[in-house]
């Protein structure tokens, strides 16, 4: 899959995602809805005539005997054929992976290295559905632990105005703190039937990569509202209390940059505001419908929505999360990715043996840390 195709499939999700949206709950707009997926088929219409030109430019890049005599090149090693890590990938796991473990990042470890392409997928999973790493600032880094210096936010006051020959006295200077990461584990296992280990190569690579993939991003999604919560909640009421954590709260120095993350329920609550004049405050961007923006005051905010399977309602509490999440929140990723595989093991009542499963254990390291408790309001608004 090359990058156009990646896109076009994002495009594609975002549209059906959005249709979906439109034929549910109480305002069904219908029209919306099949304009979407009609856009959703055109769509789908590029991606698979992108997708035969790129299977057919593949299967056309080997270069000719002229071409290789011309450019001097061993022929005999051009000539290799072309290596097809999906079937690698797939062989390995129907062979349990070389040493029984398949880790990306270490090969010294003797692990059948996990190929790039697959690697790409997990993260396109990663990222299909409602994701917050694409809110927070994800640093990469290659040590277990460590730390990072950043200087502290201070008022200054300016230099004082002195007389001639008269003494000059002492300004304050910058103070420092350090951001600390250790690194954790995260783990989990799933039982996958031999059956379909026997299967094509796409359904065990898509088997795999999607149940991989969207459980590392349930597990970083969970991480970052735990370090949101480390930030005292705030009562914000009702839209005023929107305006004052962005005009005042964060202020000048946030307020540009920042985002409304809400969930179904607040979204159904902001869908109720309007001006005096009875326009809703909450509308689509100009420059994307599929995006929303509340009107707070004079300015515009974009709002980000998550599942309330993803982003709670606590009791009649909505969270509310104000703020410029790049600045407030780092995710700190290791980028180690380790799947060990057993056609004998016993994990509570499943027994692979017994049940001709083959289970399969995936294990990622990361960790998340608090940049700028300034940068963001962790907020919510009671509703009834």
């Amino acid at each position: 899959m090359n990058k156009k195709m990646r896109e076009l499939l994002a495009k594609m999700q975002s549209k059906q995602a959005a249709a979906k949206e439109f034929m549910e709950g109480d305002n069904k707009d219908i029209a919306k809805a099949n304009g979407l997926m009609d856009e959703y088929e055109a769509l789908q219409a590029e991606y698979n005539a992108e997708k035969r030109m790129f299977e057919a430019e593949k299967a056309n890049n080997a270069p000719t005997d002229e071409d290789l005599n011309n450019s001097g090149v061993d022929k005999s090693k051009a000539a290799e054929p072309k290596r097809d890590v999906i079937k690698e990938f797939a062989d390995a796991a129907r062979a349990g992976f070389v040493s029984k473990t398949m880790t990306e990042g270490t090969p010294a470890d003797g692990g059948y290295t996990v190929p790039e392409d697959i690697t790409t997928q997990i993260n396109e999973y990663k990222t299909a559905k409602a994701s917050l790493l694409n809110l927070v600032r994800v640093e990469k880094v290659t040590t277990k632990s460590g730390s990072r210096t950043f200087k502290d936010r201070a008022a200054q006051t300016g230099f004082t105005k002195v007389g001639e020959a008269a003494a000059i006295g002492a300004k304050g200077t910058p103070t420092f703190s350090r951001i600390d990461y250790d690194i954790d584990k995260y783990a989990g296992y799933f039982p996958v039937t031999n059956e379909l280990l026997k299967d094509s190569d796409a359904n065990i690579v898509s088997t795999i990569t999607e149940w991989i993939g969207d459980e590392s991003r349930v597990t970083a999604n969970k991480l970052i509202l735990a370090q949101v919560a480390t930030k005292a909640q705030t009562d914000l009421v009702d839209l005023d209390g929107i305006k004052k954590a962005l005009n005042v709260t964060l202020g000048s120095a946030f307020k540009a940059t920042s985002v409304i993350v809400t969930n179904d329920d607040g979204l159904q609550y902001l869908d109720t505001l309007t001006d005096a004049t009875g326009h809703p405050l909450l509308a689509p961007s100009p420059t994307n419908p599929l995006e929303r923006r509340l009107a707070v005051g004079a300015s515009y905010v974009p709002i980000q929505v998550f599942p309330n399977a993803d982003l709670a309602t606590a009791a009649t509490k909505v969270p509310f999360i104000i703020g410029d999440l790049k600045e407030g929140i780092v995710f700190w990723d290791r980028e180690l990715l380790t799947i060990t595989t057993s056609t004998t093991g016993v994990v509570g009542a499943l027994n692979a043996f017994e049940q001709d499963l083959t289970l399969f254990r995936a294990i990622e390291r990361e960790d998340v840390t608090v940049r700028d408790a300034a940068a963001f309001v962790n907020g919510y608004i009671t509703v009834a």
